[in-house]
């Protein structure tokens, strides 16, 4: 996710859900772990470096609640190229659907005080976003997520390791 794009999204889940806001960064999850454990790492950063597209545009709309006090953005525009992005990365053109999403608050945290209906009412209700690289990341326990790699989507660049967005 470009930077100008994530500051006022981290702002807004410290409000909303600091919890999950310490864990890790604002993001869109591209593949689950189960997808990925069969899957050889040096072929998946090729995959991304030859993805042929680039950037990933998405567009969020207006906030929805969900399990309670759980708070995401729903992704409203580019789920088709999302949806080939996972086929590409994943070798696989029957890849299971998972929509993007951003989540501002996770429901298996705490209701934060600042998670209610006034503070959404300021959430823009249009959102666009590109995606430039992607990341694998990995938790321990209730530690925060550690971001393993990192590499350009569609670029030549080298894998590098330290912060990123799993986008």
């Amino acid at each position: 996710m470009s930077a100008p794009g994530r500051a006022p999204l981290e702002v807004l889940r410290q409000r909303l859900d600091p919890a999950q806001a310490a864990l890790i960064p604002a993001h869109v999850t591209l593949c689950r772990e189960d997808e990925l454990s069969a899957l050889d790492v040096d072929a998946l950063v090729t995959r991304i470096h030859t993805w042929p597209h680039g950037t990933l545009t998405l567009a969020f709309g207006a906030p929805q609640r969900f399990q309670g006090h759980g708070v995401l953005l729903p992704g409203v525009q580019g789920d088709d190229a999302f949806q080939r992005l996972r086929q590409w990365l994943l070798a696989d053109p029957a890849a299971r659907v998972h929509h993007a999403h951003l989540t501002l608050a996770h429901p298996r945290n705490p209701r934060a005080p600042g998670n209610t209906d006034a503070a959404l009412a300021g959430v823009p209700t249009a959102l666009r976003l590109g995606f430039a690289q992607v990341a694998l990341v990995q938790q321990a326990g209730a530690e925060p997520w550690q971001v393993l790699w990192q590499a350009p989507l569609g670029g030549l660049g080298h894998v590098l390791p330290g912060p990123g967005l799993l986008g």
